[in-house]
């Protein structure tokens, strides 16, 4: 355990810790909660004709599965910047997700997948995301919003190489494509993802919201720090 916790906290600080793992908490019960409350509610199709024309590239499944890999290294060098960084970026994350949930109830949205007919890879894959993903809460798409806040969050970063910084915009573009490419969103949740993750960034960064996090967050990571010299003793 002593280990464990020596290992951890030379990954993330303490007081990234709590920021980190509630983002990925909360992002679950507002997708999950979301979907379980609006399930069977109408949902609206909001294709556009140059949605319909896009082809269907189940070889994009590799970015859209891969970017949890992504997702998981950007949040983490997020959550090991200065402390108040680390709060004004998932104060904006935070943001992010209520206004998602308030749009996922207040206007859901679908779209219209293709038929899988084949009995290829690329085409089982398909069909198992299809069959555990139903095509909901799409708009705004949170793939797209959270690649775009891992640019984000480490874009100014001076730690952090310039050739990285780039290699992390090539992916969250290609995050956008394989939502497109995938048939698991249109045009309008990518850009909609895109923009409420600017937006939200901004908030974080230069207004003081971040404060009313950070209280809270002061306040568990003094426990976590508790829990961790007891654990090395």
């Amino acid at each position: 355990m002593k280990r464990f916790w020596k290992y951890v906290t030379g990954v993330v600080p303490a007081y990234g810790l709590f920021p980190l793992v509630f983002s990925f908490v909360f992002n679950c019960l507002v997708y999950s909660g979301s979907r379980a409350i609006a399930g069977g509610w109408y949902h609206h199709n909001i294709e556009s004709s140059l949605d319909l024309r896009l082809p269907f590239v189940p070889q994009f499944l590799i970015v859209y599965f891969g970017c949890y890999i992504f997702w998981a290294v950007n949040y983490i060098l997020a959550a090991r910047q200065e402390k108040e960084q680390v709060y004004r970026f998932f104060t904006a994350d935070i943001i992010s997700r209520c206004v998602c949930l308030i749009i996922f109830l207040a206007y859901p949205t679908t779209n219209t997948r293709p038929v899988i007919e084949g009995s290829g890879f690329w085409d089982l894959l398909a069909g198992w995301l299809y069959s555990i993903d139903a095509a909901d809460n799409l708009f705004p798409s949170i793939h797209c919003l959270v690649s775009w806040f891992c640019f984000l969050g480490i874009k100014d970063q001076k730690r952090i190489p310039a050739w990285y910084k780039g290699v992390s915009f090539v992916l969250a573009v290609l995050v956008f494509l394989s939502t497109l490419f995938t048939k698991q969103h249109v045009l309008v949740d990518v850009a909609g993802g895109v923009i409420l993750a600017q937006i939200c960034f901004m908030l974080g960064q230069k207004t003081e919201i971040w404060h009313i996090y950070e209280r809270v967050g002061s306040k568990i990571e003094k426990k976590i720090n508790r829990y961790i010299e007891g654990a090395k003793r």
